[in-house]
């Protein structure tokens, strides 16, 4: 073949087809990367001697994705659930601290109530005579005044008024705290709240009738302190 120079060298011209660009062939593109052939065949190699571990593989990809979605990074999801046993642990303690103070108010009124009970009943005999000190009292002045005592019976009116404010003042601090006297005269008899000491025929009087208070009974609330002694028409 005849050569042409080219800036003072020789050319020799090449083969035919030689200079031409050479194009892939068919083969060489439908031919997967070996490294992917192989990846594929360990897979297949793996599921069919062990199904469990291909379908481990599968739900950590399915994991891995789920993560992915939803933007939290690895241990995060751990934390949040130790967030969430934290704060139901911090519930549970809340309420049982409020039903432990509930149970503590209550159990301080009991105590209260019970205490003022006691108190009362050990007050009441005491209120008791001054009402018949009252009640002697007013006997002693009509008496006097009858006889024509003058003097004795203002010493008598000065000794029962101060008599009577003693008596207010308790029965105010039983009211205060909640103790009531109460005369049932001409009530319905109830056990629970009435001790009958006696029962007679009482003309006009229904049966079963309280018709006269001998003592009053006090009660504090529904709690009563002294049931009031009566008699009771039959």
């Amino acid at each position: 073949m005849a050569s042409e120079e080219s800036f003072g060298f020789p050319v020799e011209e090449s083969p035919e087809g030689e200079n031409a660009s050479r194009s892939p062939s068919a083969d060489s593109i439908d031919a997967e990367p070996a490294d992917v052939a192989d990846a594929s065949s360990v897979a297949e190699a793996v599921a069919d001697v062990d199904p469990d571990i291909a379908r481990l593989d599968t739900d950590d990809d399915t994991a891995d994705a789920r993560l992915e979605e939803s933007g939290l990074e690895p241990g995060v999801e751990e934390l949040a659930a130790k967030a969430g046993e934290y704060l139901a642990l911090a519930q549970r303690t809340r309420a049982d601290f409020e039903n432990f103070r509930k149970r503590a108010s209550r159990d301080a009124a009991l105590a209260q109530e019970r205490g003022l009970a006691k108190l009362a009943k050990e007050l009441l005999p005491a209120i008791d005579n001054l009402g018949r000190a009252l009640q002697a009292a007013a006997a002693e002045a009509a008496g006097a005044g009858q006889a024509g005592g003058g003097e004795l019976a203002a010493v008598s009116g000065h000794l029962v008024e101060g008599v009577k404010l003693v008596q207010a003042d308790l029965l105010a601090a039983f009211a205060r705290v909640g103790i009531e006297p109460y005369s049932p005269e001409g009530e319905v008899f109830d056990p629970q709240l009435h001790e009958a000491v006696a029962q007679a025929p009482v003309e006009g009087a229904v049966s079963g009738t309280v018709v006269e208070v001998y003592q009053q009974g006090y009660r504090l609330g529904e709690t009563v302190l002294r049931p009031a002694r009566v008699l009771v028409a039959a």
